[in-house]
């Protein structure tokens, strides 16, 4: 208990102080006396006062908390003390040496003195019974303990989630007015409102922008796979020429009439062709067609052997019958295909490789590539002979016959073309053609003591004389023939192919059977002996000729 019975607990609480409302040691507010206001706050319980007996007159009492009676004009009781029982002057039995020690003096008393004195030199106010202030809850841990505590909001939830229950909370919580509650609340309603306009917005853009890709490319994946494929309607119009590659699937032949304004796209005619079980025996070759045609009627237009025009070169077929079939198609005199062929060579697209040979008896001779072709009634020779060589130089390129003719021990890709028109010409059946181009590998050996590098083939004989027999002469009558075709006179290859194989001896050419024959003979469609030796050969042809006698 300090001086003039006051605690440190106690603070001004009258509303013209300049310290009411200011927070004491223990974080809450002053308390008023017991007989300022209808409800008196309990003050801590202190030690019993050593003094009992001495008491001021006039409501003095150590039970109360230490405290001097209300004095509006002397609020810390420096003015007016209690008079004296005795008639004498006001006393303080608690001010002099003989009592207690002499305290420090406290730092909030003489604060309170400090202010004091600034009010004795101001006018007084007319006193004024002090109202009741509104209970003050702090947060926080300076809150007093004796106030009740307040119960926890439950946490906000996301300005997004939460602006109906934020704009209809006009009213601001009546604990917050004595803090400026009212006005934070309000700007944070506002900007939260702000930030939900500019989410929602956001949201709804992103919305709206998945929402146009998912359809997008939704649209795009239902009509790739469910909806009908773009198409021209009827038959077309106009004529156009269309090569088809060898090896095409259904697809690339879709593709290409795509590409050249025959149909509308490759999707119209593979639809088209998976709804005609006969599509898949299209072949490729030269059609000859109409622009934008639906996918349906360039199915059945290829279809039909009358837009291939029936041109078909056979495989092994020389170069001089391709003339006379194509004089035949074009209504056109005897040797004319034959003579453009000669004068033209140079500009239908041969290539570089194919004047390696000067001997040749023809330059287009294995470039006439078999397959059909459709050739249409004013077609040119030049024209059709054109489209044959171009189809040879896709396959010769397909199966890379410069870089084969390398592996293979070659001088050029010309000599590998010719291996394979001779075992195109000498083998009779496809299924013997890697052992046939074996045999022609072998005795072009210049170690073969079998034939010692001669060929010995009638068909370079055939070839030479522009014939086509089994019955050649005697091989001293035959050796007597002075031409650079005559394999029996001259070793090695013929100056160049003696005919236009087709791909089965081109493969075989480049890939043949390893064995060491040098002789076969060909005695049934499944069966064709092969011999290394010539004594096994000549027991062979024994064989044929009795099956050959057995046939008749």
């Amino acid at each position: 208990m300090t001086e003039y019975g006051r605690g440190y607990g106690s603070e001004p609480w009258h509303p013209e102080d300049p310290l009411y409302g200011e927070q004491g040691p223990h974080g809450g507010q002053a308390q008023q006396p017991q007989w300022g206001g209808p409800q008196s706050a309990p003050h801590p319980q202190q030690q019993p006062d050593p003094y009992p007996q001495q008491q001021y007159h006039g409501g003095w009492d150590g039970s109360q908390g230490g405290q001097l009676p209300y004095d509006p004009y002397d609020p810390y009781g420096q003015q007016h003390r209690p008079a004296d029982p005795y008639g004498g002057a006001s006393h303080d039995y608690y001010g002099t040496p003989d009592t207690y020690p002499q305290q420090q003096p406290d730092p909030l008393h003489q604060q309170a003195q400090q202010a004091q004195q600034m009010q004795q030199t101001q006018p007084q106010p007319q006193y004024q019974p002090p109202q009741q202030p509104e209970p003050h809850y702090d947060e926080g841990p300076g809150d007093d303990w004796r106030a009740t505590p307040e119960p926890r909001e439950p946490e906000r939830e996301h300005a997004f989630f939460a602006d109906q229950e934020d704009d209809d909370r006009d009213d601001p919580d009546p604990r917050e007015g004595g803090r400026g509650g009212r006005d934070r609340r309000g700007k944070r309603n506002k900007k939260n409102k702000r930030r939900s306009g500019r989410a929602c917005l956001v949201v709804a853009v992103l919305f709206v922008g998945a929402t146009g890709t998912v359809g997008y490319f939704g649209y795009d994946f239902f009509m790739s796979h469910f909806g009908s494929a773009p198409d021209y309607k009827g038959e077309g119009s106009g004529a156009i020429q269309i090569d088809i590659p060898d090896g095409s699937p259904l697809l690339e032949m879709g593709q290409i009439l795509q590409k050249k304004g025959v149909i509308k796209s490759a999707g119209a005619f593979t639809e088209a062709a998976g709804e005609n079980k006969k599509a898949q025996s299209l072949q490729p070759g030269t059609y000859s067609l109409r622009r934008k045609m639906s996918g349906a009627a360039a199915i059945e237009l290829m279809l039909d052997p009358k837009s291939r025009n029936g041109l078909t070169i056979r495989e092994g077929l020389r170069s001089a019958e391709v003339y006379k079939l194509i004089d035949t198609k074009l209504h056109l005199k005897a040797g004319t295909t034959k003579g453009v062929a000669k004068s033209e060579s140079k500009n239908l697209g041969l290539p570089s490789w194919a004047n390696d040979s000067s001997k040749m008896k023809d330059p287009l001779e294995g470039f006439l590539y078999p397959s059909t072709y459709s050739v249409g009634g004013d077609a040119k020779p030049a024209a059709v002979l054109k489209q044959m060589v171009a189809r040879a130089n896709q396959v010769y390129q397909r199966y890379d016959l410069e870089g084969n003719a390398r592996k293979l021990h070659l001088s050029s890709p010309m000599q590998l073309l010719t291996v394979a028109s001779l075992t195109q010409a000498e083998g009779k059946y496809k299924h013997d053609f890697v052992k046939v181009a074996r045999v022609v590998y072998n005795r072009l050996k210049p170690n073969n003591t079998e034939t010692y590098g001669l060929l010995d083939f009638d068909s370079t004989v055939n070839y030479a004389k522009s014939q086509s027999t089994l019955d050649t002469g005697s091989v001293d009558n035959l050796r007597n023939f002075n031409d650079p075709y005559n394999t029996y006179k001259f070793k090695g290859l013929p100056p160049g192919p003696i005919g236009n194989p087709g791909e089965v001896a081109l493969k075989s050419a480049i890939d043949p059977a390893k064995g060491n024959w040098y002789y076969f003979v060909s005695i049934s469609p499944d069966k064709t002996l092969f011999a290394e030796t010539n004594e096994q050969h000549e027991h062979n042809r024994r064989i044929y000729e009795k099956e050959h006698e057995k046939a008749r």
